[in-house]
């Protein structure tokens, strides 16, 4: 690379851990808790706006979907985060193949590493638990921790303050949606890489402004440490 990267910025759910369909039964919980049920006309049109709107902050969602009443906005991102919570807690949140090997190299190579999310703190502390990652990385942010979730910069410029990186084109921001991608460009990052481990497919990331697109996770220090 012609700049070396000294922060890697990696989101979570669908990059480093695995979704496997929670965010959308936990959304399905959520939406019942404000008076969307499953067998409501709305439930799949919203369901899809979920999908869509993958990487994004939950609160700025449900504000979409329920035409920006706040006090059920509120109530359904409630639900939503003590659902994921719950699933959590039973078991069901593992990380992507070869991340935590990943993170380690990474910092191995003099990278930092900043993990960010959508998710409230609550639950990023929540995941962060049952992986035992609190001290693998650097620093973890959600949108609560920085001002603005994504596609807003805040997170990644926030990791870049909090670990005293000099030059935006330092960093590299990793994610498996357009709202990384996004997010990453917003920031100046030097690298704003797409995986397919998540909501996403390639021709997405690479409409989003993907500078690269890889298979998973797993290839970001080749990708780094390439000529």
């Amino acid at each position: 690379m012609s700049r070396r990267i000294r922060l890697a910025v990696l989101d979570m759910a669908g990059t480093t851990v695995v979704d496997d369909g929670l965010v959308e039964r936990a959304f399905t919980t959520a939406i019942a808790r404000v008076g969307v049920t499953e067998s409501d006309d709305a439930h799949p049109g919203m369901l899809d706006y979920v999908r869509r709107t993958m990487g994004e902050s939950k609160i700025t969602v449900f504000r979409a979907l329920l035409d920006g009443d706040e006090s059920r906005a509120q109530e359904a991102n409630s639900a939503f985060e003590n659902a994921y919570a719950e699933l959590v807690s039973e078991g069901c949140c593992t990380g992507i193949d070869g991340a935590a090997e990943t993170i380690h190299r990474l910092r191995g190579i003099g990278v930092h590493v900043a993990l960010t999310t959508g998710f409230a703190t609550s639950t990023q502390d929540r995941i962060l638990d049952a992986l035992g990652w609190h001290e693998l990385v650097d620093l973890a942010l959600t949108p609560a921790r920085a001002g603005r979730g994504r596609p807003y910069p805040d997170m990644v410029l926030t990791a870049l303050l909090r670990l005293g990186i000099d030059d935006v084109r330092e960093v590299a921001v990793v994610g498996d949606t357009g709202y990384d991608m996004t997010t990453g460009l917003r920031a100046g990052a030097g690298i704003v890489a797409g995986v397919l481990t998540g909501a996403h497919d390639s021709d997405v990331l690479t409409e989003a402004g993907a500078t690269h697109v890889l298979t998973s996770i797993r290839e970001l220090p080749g990708l780094l440490t390439a000529p």
